[in-house]
């Protein structure tokens, strides 16, 4: 079987092909610079930016894969959450080409993709695991009894730890994405330099808050001179990763223990921070912790396709298929 994975739910336009369920052909990504100027994505210039690439992005991917489109079995599409205008474009491209074709839709819910993406690595991961879903727009610790039975167990009341980042960074000069360039200043800098608060930390509740501690960083940059931050720009980077990734690490941590669990899935985009990776090793060192490789953790086609195979018997007609800006999860 065949299956085609689109994901446009914010400002990545990808395409993959799967066959069967780890037989990955093609996953092309292509992602918007448009949104660095403004550090952030514009929604409007999200729409736009996918509505130009889609098309050619499904025509690299079948190159690459070798095939043509009459060969695609199934097709399955974000339908949520994400831009109400990146969503339509990905759905309205799915549907035209699922009627074309005569194909059915596979609606995916972008957060459970993120999680199952391990699987196109690891297809025999032991169950239940504790996954921790980190990424630019959520922030959450979900208790995964099997694949389809999922349990949200904790979750940001305000910002995402992704977001956060990204704010930082602007803060500081840095561009966007926040993520990546924050880590790489950290590398350099002091992360016991600076106490910045570790929101919630001490609470036995397992959700998170993030709001708290960019602006205790947005304080601090504002009680100095410009000079002053930028000598220090390593410290304040190094001591706000610190403190995020102390967080998520303590709470999955309590999770874990308190679940038994065998196993640690990191995912999305923030998964890709080192720090986060050897602390949550450090931490829960009686389980197995792993993530997918840094294209499968970032928005990808491929975690979509992955999802569509998973949840093929839930298949829709294309007149049936519909978006969620906001759509809880599970």
């Amino acid at each position: 079987m065949l299956t085609l994975g689109i994901e446009t739910s914010c400002d990545d336009t990808s395409i993959a092909l799967l066959e069967d369920e780890t037989a990955l052909l093609a996953n092309v990504v292509s992602s918007q610079p448009v949104h660095t100027a403004y550090g952030g994505v514009v929604p409007e210039l999200a729409s736009r930016a996918h509505v130009s690439n889609i098309l050619p992005i499904f025509e690299r991917a079948l190159a690459e894969a070798g095939v043509d489109a009459e060969r695609i079995d199934l097709i399955g599409v974000t339908h949520a959450p994400g831009l109400a205008g990146s969503l339509l474009v990905g759905g309205a491209f799915a549907q035209g080409l699922a009627l074309a074709l005569d194909r059915p839709i596979v609606p995916v819910h972008h957060l459970e993709a993120h999680i199952v993406a391990i699987l196109l690595e690891r297809p025999d991961l032991e169950l239940p695991a504790l996954a921790l879903v980190v990424s630019g727009g959520h922030t959450l610790l979900v208790h995964v009894r099997e694949w389809r039975a999922y349990e949200v167990i904790g979750r940001t009341r305000d910002d995402a730890a992704g977001e956060a980042f990204d704010k930082v960074a602007k803060l500081l000069g840095l561009g966007f994405p926040g993520g990546p360039a924050i880590e790489r200043e950290a590398r350099a800098g002091n992360p016991r330099s600076i106490d910045f608060p570790r929101p919630m930390l001490a609470s036995r509740d397992l959700d998170f808050s993030f709001s708290g501690l960019k602006t205790a960083v947005l304080q601090w940059i504002e009680g100095r001179d410009a000079a002053d931050v930028a000598a220090r720009r390593a410290d304040v980077c190094a001591a706000f990763q610190a403190a995020v990734v102390e967080v998520l690490v303590e709470k999955s941590g309590q999770a874990a223990a308190d679940l038994r669990v065998p196993t640690v899935i990191l995912a999305g985009g923030v998964a890709c921070n080192g720090a986060l990776r050897e602390a949550m090793r450090a931490r829960v060192d009686d389980a197995l912790v792993v993530w997918p490789a840094p294209v499968l953790c970032t928005d990808n086609g491929a975690m979509i396709a992955r999802t569509a195979v998973l949840r093929r018997d839930e298949a829709v007609h294309p007149g049936e298929f519909d978006i969620h800006a906001s759509l809880p999860f599970p």
